[in-house]
C-alpha cells in the first residue's frame, strides 16, 4: 500500500496536461472545482498516483461537464457539495481507507445523458462477465444493452471525449436539437427516450422519438430490467446515482 503523500508528490503530475487539454479543446467542456479533502481521500483508496489521469481527476476535480453536457465524466468531488457525484459515492468507496477494498466489477468513471456507462475494467474482467483487457476502458451501449471493449486506457479515453470525435461514436444516437436538451438538464437527470434506444423503431428513426428527462437511478434502472426481460442477463453495477448513493 502507498500512502498519501507517494500518490501525491509525483515528479510529473497529470493535472497541469489536462488543463491544456481542457482549454485547447475544440468540444464545449466545463471543470467543476473539487474537494481537496474527498480529492485526497480517493486517491488513496484508487492507490493511483497524481501522475496518471485518473488520479489528477480524483485529486483535483469535481468532474467534467462535456459536449454540451451531454457526457459527464467524475472525478474526486464537487466542492460545493452539489453538481455531479464522486467516485466515491458511484463507486460506493468504503467510509474508511480499505487496502482489501476493490470496485464491483469495474469502476464507473462516467456516464452520458442515455444512461451509457463508462466503466474501466478491474485485474479480471472475463470474471465479471466483462469484455476487454484488465485496466482498459468500456462503455455500456443503452441502445444495445450490452458492454463494449473500447480498448483504451483511462488517460486515452480523456484525451478522445476532448478530441472532438464524439460526433462519430455517438452517430445515430443524436437527434436535431439534442445539445439544447442535454445542456437545459439537471445534472441528476438523463434523457428517457421512447420507443427505446433499442428498439427496432429507435433504430430507424430516432428523429421520430420522444424523450423525456427523468432520474438517472431511474435510467439505469431501466436498462437493468431490459436486459433481464431481454435474456441478457444481468448488467452488473452501472454506478450509485442516488442522492444517497445507494441505488
Amino acid at each position: 500500500m502507498r500512502q498519501l503523500s507517494e500518490l501525491t508528490d509525483v515528479d510529473e503530475p497529470a493535472w497541469p496536461i489536462l488543463q491544456a487539454e481542457f482549454a485547447g479543446s475544440p468540444v464545449a467542456v466545463e471543470m467543476l472545482p473539487g474537494d481537496p479533502g474527498q480529492g485526497r481521500a480517493s486517491l488513496l483508496q484508487l492507490q493511483v498516483g497524481a501522475g496518471s489521469a485518473l488520479g489528477a481527476m480524483a485529486l483535483h476535480s469535481g468532474g467534467l461537464i462535456v459536449d454540451h453536457g451531454w457526457l459527464r465524466v467524475l472525478g474526486g468531488a464537487a466542492s460545493d457539495g452539489a453538481g455531479l457525484p464522486g467516485l466515491a459515492r458511484v463507486n460506493r468507496f468504503p467510509d474508511a481507507f480499505d487496502a482489501a477494498w476493490r470496485p464491483t466489477d469495474a469502476l464507473v468513471v462516467g456516464h452520458d445523458v442515455l444512461g451509457g456507462v463508462f466503466a474501466l475494467n478491474g485485474h479480471d474482467p472475463a470474471a465479471c462477465g466483462r469484455p476487454g483487457a484488465p485496466g482498459q476502458m468500456l462503455y455500456f451501449a443503452p441502445d444495445s444493452l450490452r458492454w463494449e471493449a473500447m480498448e483504451i486506457g483511462y488517460g486515452t479515453w480523456l484525451t478522445w471525449l476532448l478530441s472532438g470525435r464524439l460526433e462519430k461514436f455517438y452517430d445515430g444516437l443524436r437527434w436535431p436539437g439534442w445539445q439544447s436538451e442535454s445542456q437545459a438538464l439537471d445534472l441528476s437527470r438523463g434523457i428517457a427516450v421512447y420507443p427505446f434506444l433499442w428498439s427496432q423503431e429507435a433504430h430507424a428513426d430516432l428523429a421520430s422519438t420522444t424523450r423525456e428527462p427523468v432520474p438517472m437511478p431511474e435510467l439505469l434502472g431501466l436498462s437493468v430490467d431490459f436486459c433481464r426481460q431481454a435474456g441478457l442477463g444481468d448488467p452488473g453495477f452501472l454506478g450509485s446515482l442516488s442522492p444517497e448513493g445507494r441505488a
